[in-house]
């Protein structure tokens, strides 16, 4: 069966990321720290999910400019701290500790600014979603 008609699941493997042994590296952006979970080993790239740390790190990069993620599926949980963000069509948003965000694909966005102690649980798909700079939004 090709990977196109296989089933949600088919050939994914059971995980078990343990903190004990986590391994946090440089990812998407210079100012976070990222702790991939082992779920885009685990499913066969269908989903990625990593931890997003800030790394105390100041500095400004391409993703506080406007961009898109390529992908189907985005879903942040915040876990500490906040951050400010613009998305097309749906205003300035403060996300804050416990604030949950399902991104819908392909929506303008911006980063303003988050605080030092920003951390986030974030799950794609496809696990190698592409980021591109786009232009901003018509006001």
């Amino acid at each position: 069966m090709s990977k196109s008609t296989q089933a949600v699941g088919d050939g994914w493997k059971f995980i078990h990321d343990m903190a004990t042994d986590a391994k946090w590296t440089p990812g998407l952006r210079e100012i976070f720290d990222y702790r991939d979970l082992g779920i885009k080993t685990g499913t066969n790239g269908d989903y990625v999910a990593h931890l997003i740390r800030h790394n105390g790190k100041k500095m400004k990069d391409e993703v506080q400019h406007w961009h898109v993620h390529d992908c189907n599926f985005q879903f942040v949980l915040v876990l500490n701290g906040w951050a400010t963000f613009e998305y097309e069509g749906e205003g300035v948003k403060t996300i804050r500790k416990g604030d949950a965000i399902n991104q819908i694909p392909g929506i303008r966005h911006r980063e303003i600014a988050c605080s030092e102690d920003y951390e986030v649980l974030e799950i794609v798909s496809p696990a190698n979603f592409q980021t591109r700079v786009v232009p901003a939004p018509d006001a």
